[in-house]
């Protein structure tokens, strides 16, 4: 690999860009309104409630050190399913909003530089109690699924997304995070898009920790086809486009 292809790739994982933006150019400090907090969707969407926070039945706790010290990626689950108030406790730990601030921001439960939280979380269900398998889309402001479509072949379409990583095809559900970059962009412009990966990371170490309390596993996953993952997706890929998978199911005790 040529060197000025290193460094140039390096240059990304360093904060040398912010001496070279304006800030006071940015959506931010012009006065734009933020972005909204959520992508909209169809009033008559199909959408599923979920357990709200301390509402969901058969979570235990669990010690804050034994999780950090028994986290680790698994690869291999059970063929048992997931019930619906163990995804919705999965998905309040990685992105439950706690507080709504305005239109544009959200505390959760995940730190995100500026507070502008620029994921969205789909799912591809394969086994969760009561659920169709299929793509959905986490509505955070609602604590609710929205059905993108029933596909009981999603997980496959997954697994030759990920260059044939075979375990989606066995998890329970396997959660896609793709990025909305002008979320970030609206404050941060040409310095979005380290924070927006560092970002991701934090979400995705959540889902690590909580996996732990219900007796899951988890696998994060960051070497996809970008295309086919958007279209599986059915985002542009140039607003909204992929940006992290994990893999989740029950772990053999």
């Amino acid at each position: 690999m040529e060197k000025k292809h290193i460094e140039q790739f390096r240059f990304f994982l360093k904060d040398s860009i912010r001496k070279r933006i304006d800030f006071s150019e940015t959506d931010q400090n012009r006065g734009v309104a933020p972005p909204p907090i959520e992508k909209p969707f169809p009033p008559d969407a199909v959408r599923i409630d979920l357990a709200k926070f301390g509402k969901w039945q058969d979570i235990p706790a669990i010690d804050l050190t034994k999780a950090i010290r028994n986290r680790k990626s698994r690869r291999v689950y059970t063929r048992e399913a997931m019930t619906l108030d163990e995804l919705s406790f999965l998905l309040w730990a990685t992105q439950g909003i706690r507080t709504r601030m305005d239109e544009g921001h959200a505390l959760r439960t995940v730190p995100s530089a500026g507070c502008r939280h620029a994921l969205e979380t789909y799912l591809c269900v394969n086994h969760v109690k009561g659920i169709l398998a299929g793509i959905y889309r986490y509505l955070p402001v609602e604590h609710q699924l929205l059905l993108v479509r029933a596909d009981e072949k999603a997980s496959e379409k997954i697994v030759a997304a990920i260059f044939g990583q075979p375990y989606p095809a066995e998890a329970a559900v396997t959660f896609v995070w793709t990025a909305i970059p002008y979320r970030m962009e609206w404050r941060y412009s040409l310095a979005a898009a380290k924070v927006i990966a560092l970002d991701a990371g934090h979400v995705c170490q959540n889902l690590y920790l909580a996996c732990e309390a219900i007796g899951a596993g988890t696998c994060a996953v960051a070497a996809y086809d970008q295309q086919a993952m958007d279209h599986i997706l059915k985002v542009d890929g140039k607003d909204e486009f992929t940006i992290y998978l994990a893999s989740v199911g029950k772990r053999r005790s």
